[in-house]
């Protein structure tokens, strides 16, 4: 078995500070506490790039402002909302 990485003292912080400066800092779901919009973020930029999901995050929410909105929905327009994302 592979010995246990370990990351050096103060790596953690050091990421941290690095992408406060040098990330990206106003794409629509990175200020939110919203479960429901993390989720959806993480599941569209899992099929293409950040700059394709920015314009298909917004419709969607749009459309789909909550997890009951989009329970609700008919699978047919969830998908012609989803269809081009990847």
């Amino acid at each position: 078995m592979p010995e246990e990485l370990k990351l050096p003292a103060g790596f953690a912080r050091r990421m941290v500070d690095w992408q406060r400066c040098q990330g990206r800092q106003h794409l629509p779901w990175q200020h939110t506490r919203d479960p429901y919009r993390v989720w959806l973020s993480e599941i569209m930029l899992q099929q293409t790039q950040v700059s394709t999901v920015i314009d298909y995050f917004a419709r969607f929410t749009e459309r789909f402002a909550d997890v009951g909105a989009l329970a609700q929905a008919h699978e047919d327009e969830v998908t012609g909302l989803w269809s081009g994302l990847g």
